[in-house]
């Protein structure tokens, strides 16, 4: 179920635009984006202007790193969109933009977030479960925010909605370092997996 481990060059973050969350969230999002750029990791993101995912941006161009940012055509016309970043891939939709943000990536980071960030993330999960996305996902765990969330998928194991083996399709920080130490460490796995999809 598993190959070599896979070469770094990209990660794509998923987290919030609200500005209204505790300072907690919005320091963990300056401080990933502080790896990520240190580390020379293109941050791929939703290219937001905003809340968390402003604040990775900021922290990682600050740093001398590259943000690539993707965007329905929508949210510029709304002017939600930062205009600092290195790269900027306009699209048509939110479904393309997902896909786009998941091919340009070699790993996911997932930081706490709303409707959005949680559809992003389950979404690129489910891909992973079908053979879809190979890459390293790790939901990086601030304050227990995602506690509900993964005491749910070990319910949807425990209930057998889901393998055992599913648990494994993402791992779990507690901090933004271990959550880029995860992305190296974490195989990629085999497209075989999609033989376990059905229950």
């Amino acid at each position: 179920m598993e190959r070599e481990r896979n070469k770094i060059t990209s990660v794509c973050v998923y987290c919030a635009s609200s500005t209204q969350v505790a300072s907690a969230y919005r320091e963990a999002a300056t401080e990933l984006g502080h790896l990520l750029g240190e580390r020379n990791l293109r941050v791929i993101n939703g290219a937001g202007n905003s809340g968390l995912m402003c604040a990775v941006s900021d922290a990682a161009l600050a740093t001398g790193g590259t943000v690539t940012g993707v965007i329905p055509r929508f949210m510029v016309e709304q002017d939600w969109c930062h205009k600092g970043l290195t790269d900027l891939v306009e699209v048509d939709s939110m479904h393309e933009r997902k896909q786009r943000m998941a091919d340009l990536s070699d790993a996911v980071i997932a930081l706490p977030g709303g409707c959005g960030t949680l559809e992003e993330l389950l979404e690129v999960i489910t891909w992973k479960q079908l053979g879809l996305y190979l890459n390293p996902i790790v939901i990086l765990n601030i304050n227990g925010y995602f506690d509900p969330l993964l005491e749910m998928f070990r319910r949807a194991v425990d209930e057998h909605f889901m393998r055992p083996q599913h648990a494994a399709l993402w791992t779990v920080a507690s901090t933004p370092a271990e959550a880029v130490g995860l992305i190296f460490s974490e195989p990629v796995w085999d497209a075989n997996i999609r033989k376990l999809a059905l229950v």
